[in-house]
């Protein structure tokens, strides 16, 4: 599917049941597959959508996916010896104590670390921090067949957070889902600049991430181009002239234009 000159790749898996955390129904298989995502799109249907959401939300959560939550500010920093330390850098309110985050640490059999708390933590999020094999990633609830609900089921169903509704049979709001889509993967198109040439608009290099740098961009194309890079001129919105001579730490924007300069490889 492309969108914005951008190939996007959706992958359409089987259905989760009850108990697919588990492996019932092959559940674990299906949902290993959707661990390695840039983003999970929950399809429901509208007339019946929160028991179906809480029971994909468990199955889900219980596997190890945390959808639309960040990670832990949570630091973590094994030593050889000195026992446990911990750090609040904000008060907990939330029923995590230090007595609590020791008995938890030493079920990880982490007995000399040092811990710095930068949020206010919930005794969950601190397990998932201790245990490190949480996986972050956003949802996209698509609430389908709108046509048959009323307008007073569609406000209802309006107080959900991360949805888009749509008609799959009608065709209705799909460029907003899309639009959606390309929001929740974090997604801005690069266009690369050869020299003494224009750019290709037709192909840009799409990077994933919330602040981008050149250097990031420079690791998409080729990990040798990092080595040997001097300096980069951009065209865009993220410099004031245009153009703008920058270095590898330059964060770029959408529909940027960019030219790699390289130096000699000492």
């Amino acid at each position: 599917m492309r969108y914005r000159g951008a190939r996007i790749q959706i992958l359409d898996l089987p259905g989760i049941i009850e108990g697919a955390a588990s492996g019932k129904g092959r559940g674990r298989q299906v949902i290993s597959a959707a661990r390695t995502c840039d983003l999970i799109m929950i399809v429901l249907d509208a007339g019946k959508p929160v028991t179906h959401k809480f029971l994909i939300e468990r199955e889900l959560y219980n596997f190890g996916i945390r959808l639309n939550e960040i990670p832990p500010d949570i630091q973590l920093r094994k030593k050889d010896k000195g026992g446990i330390n911990i750090q609040e850098l904000v008060p907990q309110t939330k029923g995590l104590t230090k007595e609590i985050a020791t008995r938890i640490l030493k079920e990880y059999r982490m007995s000399t670390v040092d811990v710095v708390l930068r949020e206010n933590c919930t005794i969950d999020r601190f397990i998932d921090a201790c245990d490190g094999k949480r996986t972050y990633i956003p949802g996209l609830y698509v609430l389908n067949k709108i046509d048959q609900i009323t307008i007073e089921e569609l406000d209802i169903i309006d107080q959900m957070d991360n949805y888009v509704p749509i008609s799959s049979r009608d065709q209705w709001n799909i460029d907003d889902l899309m639009l959606s889509i390309w929001t929740k993967c974090n997604m801005i198109r690069i266009y690369p600049k050869p020299k003494g040439q224009i750019p290709d608009y037709d192909e840009p290099v799409v990077l994933h991430a919330t602040n981008p740098t050149v250097e990031q961009f420079c690791n998409r194309l080729h990990k040798g181009i990092i080595p040997v890079f001097k300096y980069a001129w951009v065209w865009g919105t993220s410099v004031r002239h245009q153009p703008q001579k920058v270095g590898k730490d330059h964060v770029l924007q959408d529909e940027d234009i960019i030219q790699i300069v390289k130096g000699v490889l000492a």
